[in-house]
């Protein structure tokens, strides 16, 4: 698994030369908001990929499959508990 960017990285390109304050007045949300997710300290909200659909014209299954797989390559750099398989009990 490669280092995969932040989501909002991906939507710094998309928004080209629009600036921050400009963007957040299109998609309704803060300029803080969007600031956060375009400096990777926020992910993008289920909410925040359908105003994207319709700003941009992407689908809302884009950013959510970026932001998972940036969540994912977190998750698997982080130090975690060892964990134990659970048996699975047969009912009869």
């Amino acid at each position: 698994m490669h280092n995969p960017p932040h989501p909002g990285e991906v939507l710094r390109e998309w928004l080209g030369e629009l600036d921050v304050t400009e963007a957040a007045q299109r998609l309704k949300v803060s300029r803080v908001t969007l600031s956060r997710i375009l400096n990777g300290s926020s992910g993008i909200s289920a909410d925040m990929t359908l105003r994207l659909e319709a700003a941009l014209g992407t689908s809302p299954e884009m950013w959510l499959g970026l932001q998972m797989e940036f969540n994912l390559w977190e998750a698997v750099h982080q130090e975690r508990p060892q964990i134990h398989r659970i048996q699975q009990v047969a009912y009869s």
